[in-house]
């Protein structure tokens, strides 16, 4: 197969057992993989060589500012980002072949679907669409906070068919220690926007969470994954505004 005017860049730490099969799902249609690793330890820069990766080791400057580190060194016309934990499906690898040869857009959305202790969800975590194949020319750039990055362009966008399998979590423990940690993040992000806590958000809005994973998004269907899914969403809400009183206490 001819390859595309495609690069694909992703940022990695310690991913040995999880970047092969990602660059595998699309390094036969990438003319240009990069890789920007903050210190891996592991065979993470090893594997992601073997499959033709340009990598450059740099110091950790958070998910955004090493994203867009990423994005600096994209040399190709369109730009797929993708996540150390993201398999692209094959219905989706046709989508971006189409995109990119016949483009109508300067953007494409593309939605991930959370594969879960060996089974994909089909409603919790639903919709989960994500900006990751954009134009180079588009002025592509990572914003947000520490944990709430996100991807824009200047320029029109659109989705594209066909699914992001996000292998999220290794297991039960993983899960809840990326709970704990991005629900710190989260709560810096806050203090730094001036964020204030307030008891009744504490209360309500862990509720809330779980009520509209559970419920509203028909997470119940997914079965005791749709319920873990639902008890964790809840509990990262309850902790990012417990980290968030936290900070505040600290300033007395």
């Amino acid at each position: 197969m001819e390859k595309l005017p495609l690069t694909v860049a992703l940022i990695s730490y310690n991913e040995e057992d999880r970047i092969g099969a990602v660059l595998s799902s699309i390094h036969d249609i990438a003319s240009e993989i990069v890789v920007i690793d903050s210190g891996s330890t592991d065979k993470t820069t090893e594997i992601a060589e073997k499959f033709g990766a340009k990598v450059f080791i740099e110091e950790w400057k958070g998910y955004k500012d090493q994203k867009n580190s990423a994005l600096e060194k994209c040399s190709q016309d369109w730009i797929l980002f993708l996540d150390c934990d993201e398999v692209v499906s094959q219905d989706l690898k046709k989508s971006i072949i189409d995109a990119v040869q016949n483009p109508s857009a300067d953007g494409y959305f593309i939605n991930r679907k959370t594969v879960y202790l060996g089974k994909v969800l089909k409603y919790a975590f639903q919709p989960d669409w994500k900006l990751r194949l954009v134009k180079r020319s588009s002025n592509p750039r990572w914003e947000g906070g520490n944990v709430h990055e996100y991807l824009v362009i200047n320029g029109k966008t659109s989705k594209i068919n066909g699914d992001l399998l996000h292998y999220s979590y290794r297991d039960i423990y993983d899960h809840f220690m990326k709970v704990v940690n991005y629900s710190k993040l989260s709560a810096e992000d806050m203090y730094r926007r001036g964020k204030k806590f307030n008891f009744i958000n504490l209360v309500i809005n862990p509720i809330s969470a779980f009520l509209k994973e559970f419920l509203l998004k028909k997470g119940f269907l997914d079965g005791i994954r749709g319920f873990i899914v639902a008890v964790s969403t809840t509990f990262y809400t309850f902790l990012k505004y417990i980290f968030l009183w936290e900070k505040k206490i600290g300033e007395k």
